[in-house]
């Protein structure tokens, strides 16, 4: 009786985390569709009954928010990796749970290698859990660095219970799991990786955190959608969240923000891979314009905003006649949904029409824009592949694009021309009015899009 209740299985949600008792084609909790998959239930006995009162180590007596020491800045520990430490905020808080998820290679393992070798070299104290590779292999990624390594003390097991007690023993500052996906709690019969386990030894590696003061860092794999794998409930339980990103057929890495606690959300980090390992690169900019050439049609150039960091991107766009069937409509870096509506107001309120016109738009470098401020560019790019006509290579296209086809203003327009100018562009379109700061980039403003396309092409 006893082996066959732990034995019931129950169905859980992939991406919430919703326990259901029978097998159903749409989430009740999350209205996700076909997530859920059957998993062992734990252990009715490690379950704390409704009402039952919470252990004194549990417990901790009430406190006014004036007593609570507010100056986290002060305890951020470095690790001299610019980007990293700008990504997390300042640095890494003390006590922190932190999930860093990527695609498979795309070097996940050997930035969070380096970070424990610049934390070892600076005296403190490192415990990198390896439940993917054996210390043979990490040791050949870590003769591969230019980092040194040799401090750092390594563990290979897959228990959580063997991690957690070799951690209270040690005593380590930071505590790195390779990867959160490999590691299983014993009490449950499902397997690693699964819902459950996931969420549990991240549930339990948060309390380590907490109770002990270590920062803790989990790799995590991601799915085929882009996103990390296990429920939902992942990324609410940890502090913070970076997404690793990447081009294959690219040599550098971006290191994206998507929650933090302790810092701005959206941040940006970028960096190069190379033999010895991810190098931090220190102008963006030039990076992804340093392919830019003499002017071609369809090429726009636009300043976006990363968390707080003023970033050029190139626009490319290329507009063709449909040689067969329905036009297409392929955008790499931006959403298809927006490129729609962008060419929906130019043939309606710019008289410029793209039904019978294949259109592809890329951006340069493996980029994904986010904000609207780079609609200007995107049509800029467009008109400018319509008309076969480049456009002037000094200039940089910032404004969002409303359904009337007018030029609305972007945010921080100071720290984006201050960039331009930065790299050498003298000349910016965007919406009229606002005040001019001193950067030394001529503003052209514009209403809507129709004057921009006489602007350019009169």
């Amino acid at each position: 009786m006893t082996s066959r209740a732990k034995t019931r299985t129950a169905f859980f949600c992939t991406d919430c985390g919703n326990e259901t008792p029978r097998w159903q084609g749409q989430c009740p909790a999350c209205d996700a569709w076909n997530t859920l998959v059957e998993e062992p239930r734990p252990p009715s006995s490690g379950r704390r009954r409704a009402g039952a009162v919470a252990p004194a180590s549990d417990r901790r007596p009430p406190r006014r928010l004036g007593e609570v020491e507010a100056d986290a800045d002060a305890g951020r520990w470095l690790t001299t990796i610019g980007d990293f430490d700008h990504v997390l905020g300042g640095g890494i808080v003390p006590g922190s749970l932190v999930l860093i998820g990527g695609e498979p290679g795309i070097g996940k393992s050997t930035l969070l290698l380096q970070v424990a070798a610049h934390l070892s070299a600076g005296g403190r104290p490192v415990l990198y859990v390896s439940g993917e590779e054996s210390a043979l292999q990490v040791r050949l990624r870590a003769d591969r660095l230019s980092e040194p390594t040799d401090e750092v003390t390594i563990l290979e097991t897959t228990a959580l219970e063997a991690v957690l007690e070799e951690a209270a023993s040690l005593r380590p500052d930071i505590l790195f799991v390779d990867s959160v996906q490999t590691v299983h709690v014993a009490e449950l019969e499902s397997a690693a990786g699964s819902v459950g386990q996931v969420r549990e030894c991240a549930a339990r590696l948060q309390r380590f955190a907490k109770e002990t003061g270590t920062a803790v860092f989990l790799v995590g794999h991601v799915t085929k959608g882009g996103g990390i794998a296990g429920p939902k409930t992942l990324e609410h339980i940890v502090d913070t969240v970076l997404y690793f990103e990447g081009a294959p057929a690219q040599d550098h890495r971006i290191l994206r923000t998507t929650k933090n606690r302790f810092g701005g959300s959206d941040e940006l980090g970028v960096f190069r891979m190379s033999d010895s390992g991810l190098h931090v690169v220190e102008n963006p900019s030039a990076l992804f314009l340093s392919a830019r050439g003499r002017p071609v049609p369809g090429s726009a150039v636009t300043a976006g905003i990363e968390g707080t960091r003023p970033l050029l991107v190139e626009v490319q766009a290329l507009v063709a006649r449909a040689s067969y069937g329905a036009p297409q409509r392929v955008a790499a870096g931006l959403d298809p949904k927006r490129l729609a509506l962008l060419l929906a107001v130019l043939e309606k309120r710019a008289g410029r029409s793209f039904s019978q016109l294949d259109v592809f738009i890329n951006v340069v470098g493996g980029l994904r824009l986010r904000e609207t401020g780079a609609d200007l560019a995107v049509c800029a790019a467009l008109l400018s592949s319509a008309a076969d006509r480049p456009l002037p290579s000094d200039a940089v296209f910032l404004g969002e694009v409303g359904l009337g086809g007018e030029i609305r203003r972007v945010s921080q327009t100071d720290r984006r021309l201050a960039e331009a100018a930065r790299m050498g562009f003298q000349t910016a379109f965007l919406a009229p009015g606002g005040n001019a700061p001193e950067s030394g980039v001529t503003r052209h403003g514009v209403e809507d899009l129709h004057a921009l396309a006489g602007r350019l092409f009169s």
